[in-house]
């Protein structure tokens, strides 16, 4: 009884399931059936169209590699490495889905695109590409590189350096680097790589440590501490008075001292010796009804040297 009513079952959902797979099969669409298909044709066959383009492409390292040293037996296709099986295409050039296109426009999905670069470009550096700011923000790997013109002379990158290439998009980084106060990018002395890991990190901004301050006291190691009497604001994070890529403020500062201080230490909170009153601001402090010179120039720091600590017995107040 209970044979014959599974019998039954499978008789009336077999029309059903085979009616689903021809949807699904129209769903897929027809490329990608055809995609399976494709088969090599050759670098000869490709450059009775894309003569130009091999021009370009003959003096890069990846020809060099695929036609000097193959690898792999998929190294030896040169143009097929990349775009895959080009016979299809050779056929139908104005169908975008038959081959794996990398330029914008072209339409092949950008995960498509990575996949087939990260196939040979994988570990190391790339690690935390899956899950990054670039990679959620479904950046390419040809819009930061161009594998078939040697525009670099020192990698595949869509412009002649590494700074150019992030400040085609970071356009306001590129404005702050102009400022009175910059790491020095222009001058050609760092890239934005120094700090950065353009292919991914555990963290947002891409930074080539665990935080902004191991970032920073990995070069600026006589900042890093622990010291006997520690600033908050610096222990928290560098970021709370200094702008990293560049300010009109000195020293990289978010904001002009005393004004800086201010932020924090507020007039109404007093100072030793009546140094200005709950109305005032440090810049127009008075002391005995004239102006103070203790606040100008460095200002609180002609006292408070030490602003990012001290390991001095007596340094609680920073001043040594």
């Amino acid at each position: 009884m209970g044979g014959t009513a599974v019998g039954r079952m499978r008789a009336l959902a077999a029309p059903a399931l085979w009616a689903l797979g021809v949807l699904l099969s129209g769903l897929a669409g027809p490329a990608a059936a055809q995609q399976q298909q494709a088969t090599y044709i050759g670098e000869k066959a490709c450059l009775g169209c894309h003569n130009q383009e091999n021009r370009h492409f003959s003096e890069t390292l990846h020809a060099k590699i695929f036609r000097l040293n193959p690898r792999t037996e998929r190294e030896k296709q040169v143009c097929e490495t990349c775009h895959g099986p080009g016979s299809l295409h050779a056929k139908d050039k104005g169908n975008k889905e038959l081959i794996i296109g990398f330029t914008r426009g072209w339409g092949t999905p950008v995960q498509t695109q990575n996949d087939t670069c990260l196939s040979c470009h994988q570990g190391g550096n790339r690690l935390h590409w899956p899950g990054s700011t670039h990679a959620g923000n479904q950046l390419a790997c040809a819009d930061c590189h161009n594998p078939m013109d040697r525009v670099s002379l020192t990698s595949a990158l869509a412009k002649p350096t590494i700074n150019e290439t992030c400040q085609n998009c970071h356009r306001q980084q590129r404005v702050e680097f102009n400022k009175r106060s910059h790491m020095p990018l222009p001058e050609g002395k760092m890239s934005c790589v120094d700090c950065h890991n353009p292919h991914g990190s555990p963290t947002r901004p891409l930074l080539k440590a665990e935080s902004v301050n191991a970032l920073c006291t990995s070069c600026h190691a006589e900042k890093r501490g622990p010291l006997l009497w520690e600033h908050a604001p610096v222990r928290e994070s560098c970021m709370n008075c200094h702008q990293p890529h560049g300010s009109n403020h000195d020293k990289l500062l978010v904001a002009a001292r005393p004004q800086l201080c201010q932020q924090c230490h507020s007039p109404s909170i007093g100072h030793p010796g009546q140094f200005y009153n709950a109305s005032q601001t440090a810049a127009n402090a008075q002391l005995g009804g004239v102006a103070s010179q203790r606040v100008i120039g460095r200002s609180c720091q002609n006292c408070h040297s030490q602003v990012h600590g001290s390991n001095h017995p007596a340094g609680a107040r920073l001043q040594r």
